[in-house]
């Protein structure tokens, strides 16, 4: 395997250029070194084919991280990412077809339909806080808030524990030195969640998992939630942010969905391509001693996928232009038997919170250049800081005069 140092992939620098860093790891050929934080290493996989071969072999690679964490510390900022819990993601075999199953099972109780109305009704409620304005950030006001408000409804998470939930969520996510706190908060509200529902059980999908066959008990189900929220909220607000960031400045889109010859769709499937919202992630580990597309592993490695430069990698030119963003061979929703369970509630939360938006602000516009807007540190994710705009101010409109009912 290759001895070359290790190239950071946290701090400043990579958020600022994360393509830059991967140019880089490209010259080391299918997989390079690098370091999710100070003192974890891993290799990085940025060639398409050798991240769908690692996503697909169940055979030469565990997704069960417990021999490599005994040799991370144990505040390290990237164990509430990486370390082991009881979930699908960090399972083999049939105890991972039993998590999966549950959460499978549970996420395909959402009717699609009932998700549409309820993300426009929640679009509008937002629109409404700060469309007088004529001011706005678009990720503290309504990419971060629109999944949490859906998220909130069908788990029933109390509007009290809110601010927690996105400061769990996020710290958990950006993997700092309060990763580890951030986590454990968000698990003591998840666990509170479960409690109260094992013995009051509602309809709601924390009540769903608690009924499934799968018969997990608490602290599986406070872990497959807590995942959940983490890998599908946290990414879905910044496929929102960062596909309303193509639109504000590609003139293809010419500000607004309506106004441009693109859809929400195609600004959706081109940043899925070129900057997915998780970017570096399925961790797995070597079985044994092997080599792996030209690069030696030993037993208990870790690898990790770059789904961005995987894509990128996979055809760089489609990938640039309508052809290639409308397809759907990119590996942003990973691939194989962890591939993402939420795929389509995710995808039609983002189309319709940017179609929302776009059709009520139809001038709006950065309000500060490309280049001083600020990406969140972090190994895992592809996240803006902030997205303030300006546009004209609306009128006030009457609650509930621009949303479509549930029942149409």
């Amino acid at each position: 395997m290759t001895t070359a140092a290790p190239l950071a992939l946290y701090g400043p620098a990579f958020a600022a250029d994360p393509h830059g860093h991967y140019d880089r790891l490209r010259l080391h050929g299918t997989m390079a070194p690098v370091e999710l934080a100070p003192g974890v290493a891993a290799l990085l996989v940025t060639d398409y084919q050798a991240a769908l071969d690692l996503l697909r072999d169940t055979h030469t690679f565990s997704k069960d991280p417990r021999d490599w964490q005994a040799g991370v510390p144990d505040d390290s900022p990237v164990l509430p990412m990486l370390g082991y819990r009881p979930t699908a993601m960090f399972s083999d075999g049939e105890v991972h077809e039993r998590y999966r199953q549950a959460i499978n099972d549970t996420l395909a109780m959402i009717e699609p339909h009932v998700l549409q109305a309820q993300v426009a009704a929640v679009s509008e409620r937002l629109l409404r806080e700060f469309a007088g304005a004529g001011t706005a950030d678009l990720v503290a006001s309504y990419a971060q808030m629109l999944p949490l408000h859906v998220f909130n409804t069908w788990f029933g998470v109390a509007a009290a524990d809110s601010d927690r939930l996105v400061a769990g969520i996020t710290g958990t996510m950006t993997s700092t030195g309060n990763a580890v706190a951030a986590y454990d908060d968000l698990v003591d509200v998840v666990s509170a969640l479960v409690a109260d529902r094992r013995a009051h059980p509602r309809r709601d999908l924390t009540s769903y998992f608690l009924a499934h066959p799968a018969r997990l008990n608490n602290d599986e189900t406070v872990r497959q939630i807590a995942h959940t929220m983490v890998t599908g909220h946290e990414p879905t607000t910044n496929l929102i942010a960062n596909s309303l960031l193509r639109i504000l400045t590609d003139p293809r889109y010419a500000g607004s969905v309506y106004g441009g010859a693109m859809t929400a769709h195609e600004a959706i499937n081109e940043v899925l391509w070129q900057d997915p919202p998780l970017a570096n992630l399925s961790a797995h580990y070597a079985r044994y001693d092997t080599e792996f597309h030209g690069v030696r592993l030993r037993e208990g490695q870790l690898v990790l996928v770059s789904y961005a430069a995987a894509n990128s990698d996979a055809a760089p030119e489609a990938a640039a232009g309508p052809a290639g963003s409308g397809q759907n061979a990119h590996l942003a929703w990973g691939a194989g038997p962890h591939g993402c369970p939420a795929r389509q509630p995710a995808l039609l939360i983002a189309i319709t919170a940017v179609e929302q938006l776009t059709s009520q602000l139809c001038d709006m516009e950065l309000a500060l250049p490309t280049a001083e807007l600020l990406w969140r540190p972090g190994p895992f994710h592809r996240a803006l800081t902030h997205l303030p705009v300006r546009f004209t101010p609306l009128a006030a409109a009457p609650a509930g005069a621009g949303g479509k009912g549930a029942e149409e």
